[in-house]
């Protein structure tokens, strides 16, 4: 695993699904360049329906939803733990990424 995404959520079902979307295409740039991503939402126990949506519309990602809120960093961190990539890269929901961010930020970074 190359990359991986962590999305902290709380409440923003609607941000965080045009996120996943955008997040989700970069992620199919990635893989057409011959890299690998993967996608981590945690969820700071949101009560908008969010993990849901995320359930429902994008069964890749590795959803961690808390049943407490543990603030920015605890959940950041929690994610960090358990994701495989030799980055990470940490995105707020609100984000809309450009297909070629993640490799462009690659490239970056292995340079």
């Amino acid at each position: 695993m190359d990359v991986s995404v962590i999305i902290v959520n709380y409440n923003v079902e609607h941000f965080l699904s045009q996120c996943l979307l955008s997040v989700r295409a970069g992620l199919e740039a990635l893989d057409r360049a011959g890299y690998s991503g993967d996608v981590w939402v945690v969820d700071n126990n949101s009560v908008d329906g969010s993990c849901a949506m995320v359930r429902r519309q994008f069964p890749e990602v590795h959803l961690i939803a808390l049943k407490e809120n543990l603030g920015f960093s605890a959940a950041n961190n929690r994610a960090i733990a358990d994701s495989q990539g030799r980055w990470v890269l940490l995105l707020n929901p609100d984000t809309i990424v450009q297909e070629d961010t993640f490799l462009k930020c690659l490239e970056y970074a292995d340079a």
